[in-house]
């Protein structure tokens, strides 16, 4: 039997930072090959990363984001996987994968290989509802429904922005936790996808992520972190917490759950500790900014939406911390770096900015 072609194969970028060569890819290579890569080199530009034959990519590194965004390059993150979402900025597809170089392919409790990618995509193109929880997970799915007592004028669902997905093995904890708990590995394969509801902010994790761009891309800024910054690994969270406010005020649909990928390496509490530190603290003062935030009623884009988020983290951040400040500002550039990178219409859509 001849195989069929891959789902949304011509309008998906995977994106992946990275600072070493890529053999991982070998094991995700059935499932990724017929995907176009976008590789975005962090660290020493003059360091030359092995990508595996056979593999559609383009690759980016330092000079290069430099050269492209030239004084704008000040908002991408350097040396911190925060520079992912310089990858979302240069992609001109309609979904956006992103995964860590330490993921790799897990496998279901019947032993067969996950494709993450087919579960993210499958995620992303069916509805979701915040509005009203579902008691048995995800409607959508095969086998299962809404349940008795679920209103009738919600059952249509809203757009899926975005789709988070889970890991075995190595848990996404942070330092503290980390350190009480050196050898906890999850061994839980929960078989279910949920949208969290309107109004609940949650923790994002980068490192499998899929999103829809032309929804949400916008909005997907993973902040100013690593080099020269006071805080780290709080760029998938930061940018988390900016895109659940906006889908919230725009009604578009988050969800989480399946698909789990297997997440090899933990990375050193101890230099985790120092990049958190801060943000530990701060997130006390966080938290209780994005659950009270209101977006006026004119904010009807996610720029737009963004830009006001902007101001009033300026407003009401800006005193926890000057960080706040340069954030802000850093915001801003972001969202006239994305627009002069991807102008409005049909041309932005195509490769090579070739307009109809």
């Amino acid at each position: 039997m001849a195989a069929s072609t891959p789902l949304l194969k011509d309008e998906l970028d995977i994106v992946i930072p990275t600072i070493r060569n890529l053999d991982f890819l070998e094991m995700w290579r059935p499932f990724f090959q017929p995907y176009h890569l976008i590789i975005v080199q962090d660290g020493d530009p003059s360091k030359t990363i092995k990508v595996p034959d056979g593999f559609d990519y383009e690759l980016y590194n330092r000079n290069d984001i430099n050269k492209i965004l030239g004084p704008k390059a000040n908002c991408i993150s350097f040396k911190d996987s925060a520079c992912r979402c310089f990858g979302y900025m240069v992609s001109k597809k309609k979904y956006i994968f992103t995964i860590d170089d330490d993921c790799f392919v897990a496998k279901d409790p019947s032993g067969k290989e996950i494709n993450a990618l087919a579960q993210h995509i499958k995620n992303l193109l069916c509805p979701s509802t915040p509005f009203f929880f579902n008691t048995l997970y995800d409607p959508f799915r095969e086998g299962t429904d809404f349940v008795r007592g679920y209103p009738f004028s919600l059952r249509e669902g809203v757009p899926t922005a975005v789709s988070h997905g889970l890991w075995l093995n190595i848990p996404d904890y942070d330092a503290p936790t980390q350190l009480v708990k050196p050898r906890e590995r999850n061994t839980r394969y929960v078989d279910a996808v949920m949208t969290i509801p309107k109004g609940t902010l949650f923790p994002m994790c980068g490192m499998n992520l899929a999103f829809d761009r032309e929804l949400i891309g916008p909005a997907m800024y993973f902040g100013l972190m690593g080099d020269g910054q006071p805080i780290g690994r709080y760029d998938d969270m930061w940018a988390g917490w900016c895109i659940k406010v906006i889908c919230d005020h725009l009604g578009l649909g988050v969800k989480t759950g399946l698909p789990y990928i297997w997440h090899s390496k933990a990375s050193n509490p101890f230099v985790n500790l120092k990049k958190e530190y801060k943000g530990i603290y701060w997130q006390e003062e966080l938290i209780p900014f994005f659950q009270s935030v209101t977006l006026p009623k004119d904010c009807t884009t996610v720029q737009k939406c963004y830009v006001e988020l902007s101001k009033q983290v300026k407003a009401k951040l800006g005193k926890v911390d000057d960080y706040f400040n340069k954030l802000a500002d850093a915001m801003v550039t972001w969202i006239d770096a994305w627009d002069e990178l991807n102008p409005s219409g049909a041309s932005a859509k195509l490769p090579n900015g070739a307009a109809k």
